[in-house]
């Protein structure tokens, strides 16, 4: 539950007879001041049970089971482990007391002749406690056993129409140890009740074993109670003056973050849950409790920022959306009772390069605290508003979750003779992509677990990525001044690690311009076929020879090196003869498709700087107009005067091979520039992989402009291959 939730954090500190009396103390100081503070009007109780509606959150259950009833992802699974002389007897009345004062803990659910479904409270019948002895069994074996029991517990489905929706299992592993383990389905309960469970159990069982009536106040309200009134609340129009402001704060638009992922993604959405956990460093927790004190903020709202912050670098989006569970508990007839009472929230966070950790800490705090005045509207009601785009492989309008937790192990100490202590379970089923939880301890720590969909990532990048959150929370709490995109996230083994890949030298040789390892084939395979287009077939030597003499044309025209020239060319021996003219020429050719729309030539015949165009006569319209080019049509353009040997003219590995423009998706397009030494390194490298011969011919398939023609182009023509 959010740190947000004052009363969360006063019913930890409280024992749990003292919890019973606060909530009456709570009701009454609200029917004191109801005369001078308007209020909502409260939940009323019921005379009887019988079948109504299913609020809001269980109606989405519903249809889920509905959909997959063999899943198991939406099943609360906890457990106690007891050490020393259970008295059985008092723990199934114990038991049987919960079960006989929750509604909720016996009800099922029904389709209703309109196609809706219902809720139906059972009679409390007698309270069984299934049980497990492994007392003298050999370890390996008595675990064996037990992790078989486990499995089945927690992995057989729940049948919602006929129930029951709450499993319990007693283990006795020993003379004086034992285990206690729970499993309920959501539709029926969430995390706040099972602190509700496990502080009247104790107050339960602890009267019974000293011979005591067990004393807690009468519920004035049931869970179906509860449904009722949501349904009048949301028919009043408060559902609809909550529903503005949401929609005001997520926009139109509802972007799905992008997480990268290890593996691609199923269609149907189901992943086994697979987890890393760590514990928060004290001194951070205890810097970054200062810092956001500094700023008005909670723990909460810190280690939120933290992970907004953290899917911003991984994702690249300045629009990140993440999903908070919140107790949905601020009327005083909820707080004890058990049931779905949890909602979602959908909080949002706006980053970009210019915003520092300080002002994200504040933004976070003002959508926290905004979403906790406006936390009753239920979140199908906002999906169903917002009708963001379904799929059954992602969750609406999230699909990433945080939820931060404070345990509390008090009602643990209050179990007479006996020592307890509270059993986790790992979830089996993710709900979600990737699920960030932190747990306040009693002992002030924090907790983390990073659960994650175990078929899209691997352990390593789970492990990586919880060190940058810590990277990110440091610098939150100690540099808040610092800009998100500027946080330094590798490690020192990270840092080491890339260097390692990166040093991937070869030994190529030095660099040697492509044109001039054409030129040696030229010379010692002159009647070698070098090029082949249609009818049309040309020698190395013939080759060469064309496109040197346009080199020694382009000289004199002016290129020299760093001269960018224009090739505007359908693929054609014109194509090939005119790259390699400029190269020869010392030029860096810009590719220019004749394909492409007449504003994206125009753009980059402006942005690449070229005064000279080499083309085809029938694409001279194509030339953006007014760009005061000067043009040559290579398929018109009378050479035979100008010599056939090699320019040599001087060039070294840094000066500029050819400029292409990316596509331009995300924006304007971009010119990559690429020089002579990185241009060879990646024909060595292709021909030390994969090793081409005089047999073989490569086909030309690309269009020029796009990057993997230019090793179509110059890999064969560089190994004395034929294209």
């Amino acid at each position: 539950m959010p740190e947000t939730q004052d009363l969360s954090a006063r019913r930890a500190g409280l024992t749990p007879e003292q919890r019973a009396q606060l909530q009456q103390r709570l009701r009454g100081a609200a029917q004191a001041v109801a005369s001078a503070v308007p209020l909502p009007q409260a939940i009323v109780g019921r005379s009887a049970p019988g079948r109504t509606a299913l609020s809001a959150a269980q109606q989405r259950m519903w249809f889920l089971w509905q959909l997959d009833p063999t899943s198991t992802a939406y099943h609360v699974s906890g457990g106690l482990r007891l050490d020393g002389a259970v008295n059985q007897a008092a723990l199934v009345a114990s038991l049987h007391a919960l079960v006989e004062r929750h509604e909720s803990l016996r009800t099922v659910f029904a389709e209703a002749a309109d196609g809706s479904a219902e809720q139906c409270v059972q009679p409390a019948g007698r309270m069984d406690l299934p049980s497990l002895d492994l007392r003298g069994m050999p370890p390996d074996a008595q675990e064996a056993r037990r992790s078989d029991a486990v499995q089945k517990l927690r992995g057989t489905p729940f049948d919602l129409s006929t129930g029951p929706l709450m499993r319990v299992l007693l283990i006795q592993r020993d003379e004086l140890a034992y285990e206690l383990l729970v499993v309920m389905h959501h539709i029926i309960s969430d995390g706040w009740s099972v602190q509700v469970i496990l502080d009247e159990l104790a107050v339960q069982y602890a009267a019974r074993v000293r011979g005591q009536v067990p004393v807690l106040q009468p519920l004035p309200i049931q869970y179906t109670d509860y449904a009722a009134w949501q349904a009048q609340w949301l028919a009043s129009g408060e559902g609809d003056r909550q529903l503005a402001w949401w929609r005001a704060k997520l926009g139109q638009e509802q972007p799905a973050l992008s997480l990268p992922t290890d593996r691609p993604r199923r269609g149907d959405g189901r992943y086994r849950a697979a987890q890393h956990r760590m514990v928060l460093p004290e001194s951070l927790v205890l810097t970054l409790r200062r810092a956001a004190q500094g700023k008005g903020a909670t723990l909460f709202m810190a280690l939120l920022s933290g992970f907004h912050a953290l899917l911003h670098r991984y994702t690249g989006q300045a629009d990140v959306r993440v999903g908070v569970p919140v107790a949905n508990r601020n009327r005083t007839e909820t707080v004890g009772v058990v049931g779905f009472f949890v909602n979602t929230q959908v909080l949002r966070a706006r980053l970009d390069g210019r915003l520092d950790g300080a002002a994200l800490l504040e933004q976070t705090r003002d959508t926290a605290i905004g979403a906790q005045t406006h936390q009753e509207l239920p979140f199908e009601h906002l999906v169903a508003a917002m009708r963001p785009e379904r799929s059954l492989s992602t969750s609406p309008l999230f699909q990433v979750m945080f939820n931060h937790l404070r345990r509390d192990h008090r009602s643990l100490a209050d179990w007479p003779g006996v020592t307890v202590g509270r059993l986790d379970f790992d979830e089996e089923a993710a709900q979600f992509e990737l699920t960030l939880q932190t747990c306040e301890t009693g002992a002030g720590q924090v907790e983390a677990a990073f659960i994650y969909a175990a078929e899209l990532f691997e352990a390593q990048t789970m492990e990586r990525m919880a060190g940058h959150y810590i990277a990110l929370l440091q610098a939150l709490a100690e540099h808040p001044d610092q800009l998100v995109g500027e946080v330094p996230l590798l490690g020192q083994a990270e840092q080491a690690q890339l260097a390692a890949w990166g040093d991937n030298r070869q030994g190529h040789g030095a660099p040697v311009p492509v044109h001039e390892l054409f030129e040696r084939q030229a010379l010692a395979q002159p009647q070698a076929p070098a090029l082949v287009f249609g009818e049309e077939h040309l020698s190395y030597g013939e080759l060469n020879a064309r496109a040197n003499r346009l080199a020694h044309r382009l000289v004199r025209l002016g290129v020299r090196p760093e001269t960018r020239v224009g090739i505007l060319v359908e693929r054609s021996t014109e194509m090939v003869v005119g790259l390699l003219g400029i190269l020869k020429a010392g030029g860096a050719y810009v590719p220019l498709d004749p394909e492409y729309p007449p504003e994206r030539l125009a753009y980059m015949v402006q942005d690449s700087g070229i005064a000279l165009l080499l083309t085809q006569s029938h694409l001279s319209g194509a030339i953006p107009p007014a760009s005061g080019l000067d043009v040559l049509a290579l398929d018109t353009l009378q050479l035979s005067d100008e010599p056939e040997h090699d320019p040599k003219v001087p060039l070294h590995a840094e000066n500029l091979a050819y400029v292409i423009y990316t596509s331009g998706s995300t924006g304007r397009p971009k010119g990559a520039a690429v020089r002579h030494g990185a241009l060879h390194s990646c024909m060595a490298w292709m021909q030390q992989t994969y090793a081409l011969n005089a047999s073989d011919t490569v086909l030309h398939k690309a269009p020029f402009g796009f990057d993997v023609s230019v090793w179509e182009t110059f890999w064969p023509l560089t190994t004395g291959v034929r294209l």
